[in-house]
């Protein structure tokens, strides 16, 4: 039998004595995407042309009644589809245009209330010119984002973000490195400029992210509790023997005791009934044992924070009821129903 033996070109699973240099070029190009960064922080103050130019562009943005466009080629079209996503999913309504389909028929998609924004590092990209004569001829807001300030992108843009000189990572100065993280750090401020001048919250956040493990920590947990029947209750009056029953037959450990009124006064526990089975079961009343200080939750609460909330005891608690306003329970959270959707 020929024995087979690896090619030539597989890695060697030791080190290599090029280590060494393989490190220092990694370290080489995060220091001058590091410099870049700092460049753009720095250039992003109060009173710098930046800085007015990036306040001018979150006012528009907000004041918007249509959608923001984002739109550019090469790498940063790669960019620009991220900070749409990122847009999208942070409460901007927005989308990507490809520069190319937009001169073939997906001009259309573009309303006279949109906003555009067109990355391009050069300001000459030749793919954009009939999107920006476009926008010219229907009177559109354009945003350039680019690094040249006297080009046709940033003449014809009615807010230019100037990104600063920064050499590029690659050390021929040729592939975009430093200039497309630039471009995607500031766009990543203006959405979180957005977001936090609209008050976005965590819940809003998970209307637009339903799936996944995120989707899952950001569900409110009136969409995981068991309601109605489900419930374990029992009025103030009720005898331990019915509490025994009751606690059994929904076997969440435990049971709400509700007033007159419906409203929640009280819980009983496993850990509340066991010192009571001395006592005579069908005289003794809820109220006599139950604890009248539950901890209880609403049902707008993130399935997230109900996790933290039964963790957060020094004896971890596994289900809590989910309350009303006026205090009338409304449903049941176990944290088995966290576990089982994904909430760890």
């Amino acid at each position: 039998m020929t024995e087979l033996t690896p090619p030539a070109s597989c890695p060697s699973s030791g080190p290599t004595p090029h280590a060494a240099g393989i490190l220092a070029s990694a370290a080489r190009a995060l220091a001058a995407e590091r410099h870049g960064l700092g460049a753009l922080t720095e250039a992003l103050a109060e009173k710098t042309p930046l800085g007015h130019a990036f306040v001018a562009v979150v006012e528009r943005v907000l004041h918007c009644r249509g959608r923001v466009i984002l739109t550019g080629i090469g790498k940063s079209g790669h960019v620009a589809r991220k900070i749409q996503a990122t847009l999208a999913s942070t409460g901007t309504p927005s989308l990507y245009i490809h520069p190319a389909e937009a001169a073939h028929g997906d001009l259309g998609m573009i309303g006279p209330d949109d906003v555009l924004i067109v990355l391009s590092h050069s300001g000459e990209t030749s793919e954009l010119v009939a999107l920006l004569e476009y926008a010219a001829r229907h009177d559109l807001a354009v945003i350039g984002l680019t690094a040249a300030p006297e080009s046709t992108l940033a003449r014809a843009s009615r807010i230019t973000l100037v990104l600063p000189r920064a050499p590029e990572a690659c050390p021929m100065g040729l592939a975009p490195t430093t200039s497309t993280l630039m471009q995607m750090a500031l766009g990543d401020a203006l959405a979180v400029a957005l977001l936090e001048q609209r008050g976005f919250t965590a819940n809003d956040f998970g209307i637009f992210h339903p799936g996944g493990r995120l989707g899952q920590l950001l569900r409110p947990v009136h969409t995981l509790m068991h309601a109605g029947d489900a419930m374990p209750l029992g009025g103030l009056a009720t005898p331990l023997s019915s509490v025994i029953l009751e606690m059994t037959r929904k076997a969440f450990g435990c049971m709400g005791v509700v007033d007159e009124a419906g409203r929640m006064v009280g819980l009983i526990s496993d850990g509340d009934l066991r010192p009571a089975l001395h006592r005579d079961l069908a005289t003794t009343r809820a109220d006599a044992v139950m604890n009248p200080h539950p901890l209880t939750i609403g049902p707008d609460m993130l399935a997230q924070e109900a996790l933290r909330v039964m963790n957060a005891r020094p004896r971890p608690v596994t289900s809590l009821f989910v309350l009303d306003e006026s205090g009338r329970p409304l449903g049941i959270l176990h944290i088995h129903d966290l576990l089982r959707a994904g909430v760890t």
